[in-house]
């Protein structure tokens, strides 16, 4: 048996497994012991193996095949039909690469500014590393809400063990708005079995369905998926969660976990129900919108960075679902793929600035331990080269040409063109608002003159904040110049998702 047989199975089980570990070895509670550094070094190491083998997925991957590739299936229970299935195509492999990628960042990022419980802190994210990357690449229902479902105990551990003071209320709020919601895509997944005889996500595109039937599905996976996103008006759980998670909750938050709602209209919502996609593509167009101008506008008011950050993170998934639905409006399969591809690019370029601005925050939080904006100003005479690297990332938060921030968002606001004006000219607000919500802060944090003692005594990044810092900078510029590899890898799958969506099954 080949690495590159189970390779699937491998970056799902190693992260896991490690996790599983650290609990058991534990770290007798002291941050300083010899243990806990042991502990460190080994979630740092299998967070590393990961990335490093998930490369494979990449280098091994054929961007001309349609269909799934590494697949794995074995009969788990054969009794309803439920198969441990596993496989990748161009729109999973980018974001189990995405997840690979945020992962050790996160735990560089939390070596020394986690004091209590080290071992169990750096075990949730090693284990919510494997569910997420378990969410991207199951191809059987029932696995795939297993994996949906369980990724909700490691992050409500990490909110409501390492957060803030209103953690519980936060953590509370977090799991019932996705775990209600979960609960009808669940109910849907039932009702497909009926239809199709199995478990099985791609046998369910080819089950027959009434419109009835689709418009209840959809709107089934319409709850589960939008509370993900998060979409107006379910989104109020986001910024909650965001200022009491602590910094790494953050950043895998709105790195990753955002994204599997936008991945789940991509794999269940559009090509299992298209007829009932196409019914509600209007109303999804609409919330979409709400999201982009409406949320932009209340991201101007906030005092607090990570609440600021948090709606600016639900405008900007805003075009990743504006992309998907975009392609009903259009005529010609170049502007739908260039809509799909441009939500598609958005989610990768949002995990990489939205996980380096929640750094940011972190950086400055650990030093100064306050998120208002009124207690910063002038930072960037204290930390010139953290300033460069916060003024880069917000740049490319606001759309920057250059930057992977610009490239989403070009691609999806093109697509809303060839749609429809008013629909492009409401989306390409998020120019103008982008800027003005991100401008604000940097100028009120970074600029001016020193604000207060605190601020005078900042010192400037240490070499591990650097070296994330870089990473993620470098991974943003790299997408805005040469976004080609990503959009060559989603192409055929774009283009065969296309020709589901188009197939009415009335």
């Amino acid at each position: 048996m080949s690495l590159a047989t189970h390779l699937l199975s491998v970056l799902i089980w190693l992260p896991i497994i490690g996790g599983i570990a650290l609990l058991l070895i534990g770290d007798e509670g002291d941050s300083g012991s010899p243990r806990a550094g042991i502990m460190r070094i080994t979630a740092l190491v299998v967070s590393i193996a990961t990335f490093l083998l998930s490369i494979g997925l990449y280098t091994g991957f054929d961007s001309t095949a349609t269909g799934m590739q590494f697949v794995e299936r074995y009969a788990w229970i054969p009794a309803i039909s439920v198969d441990y299935y596993l496989g990748v195509d161009g729109i999973s492999a980018p974001l189990i690469l995405l997840t690979t990628f945020i992962t050790p960042l996160v735990v560089i990022a939390g070596w020394d500014s986690i004091r209590v419980r080290p071992a169990q802190y750096f075990a949730a994210f090693l284990i919510l590393e494997g569910l997420m990357v378990g969410v991207f690449s199951a191809l059987d229902g029932i696995l795939f809400y297993v994996f949906w479902e369980f990724m909700l105990v490691p992050m409500f551990l990490i909110i409501g063990v390492w957060g803030g003071d209103r953690r519980i209320y936060a953590t509370l709020k977090f799991f019932l708005y996705t775990f209600l919601g979960s609960v009808l895509m669940l109910v849907a997944f039932i009702y497909l079995y009926g239809q199709a005889g199995t478990f099985d996500l791609l046998a369910f595109a080819d089950a027959p369905l009434t419109l009835a039937a689709q418009k209840l599905i959809f709107l089934a996976f319409l709850l589960a998926f939008a509370v993900k996103v998060p979409m107006w008006p379910v989104h109020t759980w986001l910024p909650d969660a965001h200022v009491e998670a602590p910094t790494g909750g953050s950043v895998i938050l709105a790195a990753i976990m955002l994204k599997m709602g936008g991945y789940g209209f991509v794999r269940l919502s559009l090509p299992i129900v298209p007829d009932g996609s196409a019914y509600f593509a209007g109303l999804m167009i609409g919330l979409s919108l709400i999201a982009v101008v409406y949320i932009g506008l209340v991201a101007l008011m906030q005092k607090d960075m990570k609440k600021l950050i948090a709606y600016s993170s639900i405008a900007h998934m805003g075009f990743v679902t504006l992309g998907f639905f975009l392609l009903w409006y259009i005529n010609g399969d170049s502007g739908a793929a260039l809509g799909m591809s441009g939500g598609m690019v958005q989610m990768v370029s949002h995990g990489l600035i939205s996980g380096a601005m929640f750094l940011c925050v972190g950086v400055l939080y650990d030093r100064v331990h306050s998120r208002q904006i009124a207690d910063y100003g002038g930072v960037a005479n204290t930390m010139p080269v953290f300033a460069a690297f916060m003024v880069l990332f917000a740049m490319a938060n606001a759309g920057l040409p250059g930057t992977s921030g610009f490239v989403g968002e070009f691609m999806v606001i093109v697509a809303s063109f060839k749609a429809n004006f008013w629909i492009a000219f409401l989306a390409a607000s998020t120019l103008i608002l982008g800027a003005a919500y991100t401008l604000w802060m940097v100028k009120r944090v970074v600029y001016g003159e020193v604000a207060n003692d605190d601020v005078a005594a900042l010192e400037d990044l240490k070499g591990r904040e650097f070296l994330v810092l870089g990473i993620l900078a470098a991974a943003v510029l790299l997408l805005g110049v040469w976004p080609a590899p990503l959009v060559d890898m989603m192409n055929v799958t774009i283009e065969q998702l296309l020709e589901q969506v188009a197939a009415s099954k009335l």
